[in-house]
């Protein structure tokens, strides 16, 4: 195993959602400067599943020019386009363009949809590129994607983005002079440093990415570490028979000292990839797939400032950060404890999914949920977030280790479901948060429950 192929698989994964991600974070310092303010969250949520159609371009690829489309391209065409887009929106974010007698922040929008693209299209980009190297390295990988979304939240921790004081607030009375009102209110810290500073380094983000993957294809130390790109070559290969399940024709792959009688006896228990599962072992991967990922990547993430704010802004703060953490530590976990048992996938999903319920349930009960006056609720809800992540990400990485097994279109449909289960749960908590408002926020200074 090659440190240096690790680091550079770590830093491709981290280029992978770390545009979008850092949007997110960095929301509290761009809403108040630009005329859509808080509905900006859910144009970005349209704008990212609005993106899918790169994830689906390239899925229809791979099953109807089965051979045609060669991942390497793609890559450096997205990731150079996510490094323009970038460096563009560091000096375009704030302008306007006035429609419709109103202003609005067009060239924001048009480049958050491009990162949206860029994001989107390399679950099935750079997933299957993952296949050209020995099958350790794709654990490493998706530490990297868990690095995406921990290392801009840290940088937008050190720019001071959403931290908040409470204060006294205060009214003038008749004579014009300055009272306190008795309550209190929420004073936004000042960013150490500008949104621009920040959208210039997501670019060098992406740059780092760019020179990870070229260095991924063409650095002597990592060409010993690649697999035989014949395996690919030989997917176009005339006379191979097309898999029912698989999005091209597999050809197993070059394993020495194979017994020939053994490997007739093995019978594939289905279509899909080598015949490892069967046909409803597969639907329940895939499944789980899905579901963990509209958790994970949507449903949950819409709701944990109501989940959380009612603890106090420290309290929502460390349940994003600390569960931001438990991503890569998973996938560190899932490097040294590759459990495969479809059992033991199974009972994690479900525990996970139980910590899940909890934050809902949290979010649901906001302003006032369980113990929201005292110390064990801050710790209750902080845990159950870091719970949650940590199952939810190690059931992400095995499924991807066992679909690395299965074959290159394996990855492929991975990446493929890892987008339907997110844009899944974005459009079932759209309705929910933005437009029928069922939940409602909780402030960082002031909650109106009963002791």
């Amino acid at each position: 195993m090659s440190l240096l192929t690790h680091v550079l698989a770590c830093l491709f994964g981290m280029g992978s959602w770390v545009a979008i991600n850092g949007m997110w974070v960095e929301l509290p310092l761009i809403v108040p400067e630009i005329p859509e303010g808080w509905y900006l969250p859910s144009y970005l949520t349209v704008l990212i599943q609005m993106a899918n159609v790169g994830p689906l371009f390239i899925t229809l690829m791979h099953r109807f020019r089965p051979g045609m489309l060669d991942e390497r391209p793609v890559v450096y065409c997205i990731v150079v386009l996510g490094i323009i887009a970038t460096f563009l929106l560091a000096f375009f974010w704030k302008h306007t363009v006035t429609i419709g007698g109103a202003p609005h922040s067009v060239p924001l929008l048009i480049l958050c949809f491009l990162l949206s693209v860029v994001d989107c299209t390399s679950s099935v980009t750079f997933l299957p590129f993952m296949m050209r190297l020995s099958p350790q390295y794709l654990t490493t990988y998706f530490a990297g994607e868990g690095l995406s979304g921990l290392v801009p939240a840290l940088v937008a921790l050190i720019q001071g983005v959403g931290v908040v004081h409470c204060q006294n607030a205060t009214l003038t009375d008749s004579f014009n002079q300055t009272v306190g009102s008795g309550e209190l209110e929420a004073i936004y810290q000042p960013a150490t440093f500008s949104a621009q500073v920040f959208f210039v380094f997501l670019s060098v983000m992406m740059v780092v990415c760019l020179i990870a993957f070229t260095l991924l294809n063409h650095h002597p130390a990592v060409a010993r570490e690649k697999r035989n790109d014949m395996y690919f070559s030989e997917e176009s290969a005339p006379g191979k028979r097309e898999q029912g399940f698989s999005l091209h024709a597999q050809t197993p792959e070059q394993k020495p000292m194979i017994n020939p009688l053994e490997s007739s006896k093995r019978e594939p228990r289905s279509s899909f990839g080598r015949g490892t599962y069967s046909n409803f072992e597969v639907v329940f991967i895939f499944a789980v797939l899905a579901w963990v990922n509209a958790l994970t990547n949507a449903v949950l993430p819409s709701v944990q400032s109501y989940s959380c704010l009612p603890y106090g802004n420290q309290a929502y703060h460390l349940a994003a950060t600390m569960a931001a953490v438990s991503n890569p530590v998973a996938c560190f976990i899932a490097m040294f404890m590759p459990i495969r048992s479809l059992a033991f996938m199974c009972f994690l999903t479900v525990f996970g999914t139980g910590f899940g319920a909890y934050i809902m349930a949290m979010a649901a009960l906001s302003p006032c949920p369980l113990l929201v006056h005292s110390a064990s609720g801050t710790v209750v809800i902080v845990l159950a977030w870091i719970l949650f992540v940590l199952c939810l990400s190690y059931v992400k990485v095995i499924i991807g280790v066992i679909l690395r097994d299965e074959g290159h279109s394996a990855l492929v449909w991975c990446g493929a479901v890892v987008q339907l289960g997110s844009m899944v749960g974005a459009l079932s908590m759209f309705p929910l948060v933005s437009v029928y408002g069922l939940f409602k926020s909780g402030d960082a200074c002031n909650t109106e429950c009963p002791m």
